[in-house]
């Protein structure tokens, strides 16, 4: 027999100091409720170590935290021994990891049924339930030994202190997860924030922390909630009729009865392939749910196969959590600077080290405006928690309080803009964000009402990207300090001549763009450098911009309105305006009071419109834009009518002939309404291929269906057409 590799001084020491972190974490994160590092870092050591003890088998010892369970209670509450150990759960983080997890589960027991459920990023929580009645909540601690919350629990009230059932088992442990839902959490850091109190990092840290305070009536002022997911101990009295369950879908069916809140949205598979199909699916609309979920959990279904499999000493073998990509890091704050949009609006925004977050690199984030740099606490040279909203836009949640060295320093507002240093004033007095008044000549603001013009929702130029917008207008900024410039003048003054660029105009533009590790780099993007047998000429990208830029000549009216940056004029009240008045030019000369008439424009809107056309240069670039032959009238293009006006329309999944946007487009010309998701108020529920939890919500409320050929119909005669 082959004697275990003995492990070398190097691979003790590393194994010591990844305890040593991870023991620290487990404290922050289970006592403390304060993590330093966020869940996807925590993730990685526990790889790290496992992959150390896999090498070196003669370090693991019963104490290692990859043979453990949470951190032992050394707080205030009372410690309590659970009657059956709380395990975790052992983690997949891909497809790999779930075939080789399943193929050991089917040579051991063959195939088997696998229930998939939303793993909650909550706090694990234990309840005693003797002879029906409610008798103790322990938090997890070790997985042994727990906190006492007993009183704290009573407070939650989706927790029943009496099971609704005239025969309750003898003993009941059941295992859950106490959580506060996402709109909750919301409005819980708006509270605090009106109280001018320290936001919560996240959900979960504000469910833990409000569940382990001191005075039960803190506890009931926050919004927690609990989901159930598992039986522990279980004892009957055999004298009284009881269910005889197999499965956990059946056990499942008698807690609901009982008036305990169970998984509602649990799928069953027959292989890990229909489990991938739902983790895939379930990943799609991770936020659309009530709560945060970070995974999916993934269990044998039958009871007596679950005893066969047995656990390890910290976690169950008929289990699995498949752990989505981590969505919060943390990473070093470097600094925090401003930029100027397209109304003038002054945001900060932080630098960071470069960090990976949900599939991308990102280095930068927004903070809005001075207030919420305040609001969340934020210094210059914090370690600070980022996720993305979303899975889209970056932002930071939180300082790491805790790993402050005492250089940090607080963020300084400018006084005047950093683009073209006039002085930041508010829009009106009360405004929360400083803006630059020097629409006309701040360089930031026209590459921004550049940018916008060329975005999809806007004109829809592709080749009209940010650092294009900079080469063109602004070509000092895009370029890094200390290169020397081969570029002349800006191109553009402002947006007036555009749809006026010609090939040769760019001959001698640069375009400056950031590799991966952030730093700049020169790319002569417009023509390609002479070589001796051939003359400089225009690029494929110069030409594609310049067809793009003529084809957005012919662009709708309504889209046109967009891409002037009139201040409150979006693609709703811009569809509107087109379709009452029928051209630029009649915009221009109604009255306030006429545009306010108008359904979806108001005071607001027509006071904006009105400023705007009151400047001189704004006419100008309608006029130079005009004579350019971008439309400035609806033409002859046929009235769309109004059949879904006053009508709510989701789309969900792939439809042949539209795409996500055109869908959009379609219902919102006809009058109606696109909402993102289902709810009471939904008049109509277009499904496509591969349509998910949005389906199963428009069943789940009884609101009306539709495929592809019904929405054309709905489209074209509105809902009587569908009789």
């Amino acid at each position: 027999m082959t004697e275990p590799p003995q492990a070398p001084t190097a691979a003790q020491q590393a194994w010591r100091e990844l305890t040593d972190q991870i023991r620290l974490h487990r404290a922050a994160y289970y006592l403390r409720d304060a993590p330093v590092i966020a869940d996807g870092e925590y993730d990685a050591l526990i790889r790290q170590l496992e992959a150390l003890e896999a090498r070196y088998p003669v370090l693991v010892t019963p104490d290692s935290p990859t043979q453990t369970v949470g951190a032992p209670p050394v707080t205030d509450f009372t410690p309590v021994r659970h009657r059956e150990p709380l395990l975790s759960l052992d983690n997949a983080f891909n497809l790999g990891d779930l075939t080789a997890w399943a193929g050991r589960i089917e040579r051991e027991v063959g195939s088997q049924m696998l229930g998939c459920e939303a793993k909650i990023d909550g706090l694990a929580v234990n309840l005693t339930y003797v002879d029906g009645h409610l008798v103790r909540g322990a938090t997890r601690g070790d997985g042994r030994v727990g906190e006492d919350v007993t009183p704290n629990i009573h407070t939650i009230p989706t927790i029943p202190l009496r099971l609704a059932t005239p025969s309750p088992p003898k003993v009941l442990e059941v295992r859950g997860e106490v959580y506060i839902a996402v709109a909750d959490f919301e409005r819980l850091n708006r509270e605090m924030a009106a109280a001018e109190r320290p936001l919560f990092a996240n959900p979960r840290n504000a469910a833990a922390g409000s569940l382990r305070q001191k005075n039960p009536e803190t506890t009931a002022q926050r919004p927690l909630s609990l989901l159930i997911h598992g039986i522990g101990a279980l004892e009957w009295d055999d004298a009284v009729p009881h269910p005889e369950w197999s499965t956990q879908t059946e056990s499942y069916a008698s807690l609901r009865e009982w008036g305990l809140p169970v998984p509602e949205d649990r799928i069953l598979a027959a292989d890990i392939e229909q489990v991938w199909d739902a983790i895939v699916e379930r990943g799609k609309h991770r936020h659309d749910g009530a709560f945060e979920i970070d995974g999916m959990v993934i269990k044998v279904d039958d009871f007596a196969v679950q005893r066969t499999l047995g656990a390890t000493s910290r976690a169950p073998r008929w289990a699995i959590a498949f752990k989505y990509p981590p969505e919060e890091v943390t990473t070093k704050l470097i600094d925090i600077r401003v930029q100027v949009g397209r109304t003038g609006r002054v945001t900060p925004f932080a630098v960071m080290d470069p960090v990976r977050v949900a599939g991308s690199t990102v280095r930068f984030a927004t903070l809005h405006n001075r207030g919420e740099v305040e609001r969340k606490g934020v210094l210059i040279g914090d370690t600070v928690i980022v996720r993305k909203a979303g899975d889209v836009i970056p932002e930071v949640v939180a300082p790491v309080v805790d790993l402050r060295q005492g250089d940090e320093r607080e963020f300084t507002m400018p006084t005047h803009c950093p683009s073209c240093g006039a002085a930041l004033a508010p829009a009106k007095q009360g405004d929360a964000d400083l803006r630059c008044p020097n629409a006309e000549f701040c360089r930031a603001q026209i590459v921004e009402r550049i940018v916008h013009l060329g975005s999809r929702g806007c004109l829809d130029i592709e080749a009209l990207g940010y650092e294009t917008a900079v080469a063109l207008a602004d070509p000092d900024a895009g370029r890094p300090e200390g290169a020397e410039s081969e570029a002349a003048a800006p191109v553009l003054t402002n947006e007036a001549d555009i749809f006026w660029l010609s090939a040769e105009a760019l001959r001698d533009v640069e375009v400056w763009r950031a590799d991966r590790d952030g730093r700049m780099e020169r790319r002569l993007y417009f023509w390609s450098k002479p070589a001796k047998a051939k003359p400089s000429r225009p690029t494929q990208n110069t030409l594609l911009l310049i067809d793009q830029l003529a084809a957005a000549r012919s662009r709708p009216l309504w889209r046109v309105l967009v891409a002037l940056s009139i201040r409150h004029v979006g693609p709703t009240a811009a569809r509107a305006l087109g379709a009452a008045f029928g051209s630029l030019e009649a915009i221009r000369k109604a009255t306030q009071a006429q545009l306010a008439t108008v359904d979806g424009v108001g005071p607001v809107i027509a006071a904006s419109i009105v400023d705007w056309f009151e400047v001189p240069w704004h006419r100008a670039i309608c006029e130079r834009w005009e004579a350019a032959g971008v439309a400035a009238s609806q033409g002859d293009a046929p009235a769309v009518k109004r059949t879904l006006a006053g009508l709510t329309v989701v789309v969900t999944g792939t439809l042949s002939g539209f795409s996500r946007d055109g869908a959009k487009e379609a219902i919102i010309e006809r009058g109606g309404k696109a909402a993102s998701s289902v709810s009471k108020r939904t008049d109509y529920v277009v499904v496509g291929s591969g349509a998910g939890s949005k389906a199963d919500k428009a069943r789940e409320l009884g609101r009306p269906i539709l495929d592809e050929a019904g929405f054309e119909k709905l489209l074209a005669g509105g809902p009587d057409a569908l009789n």
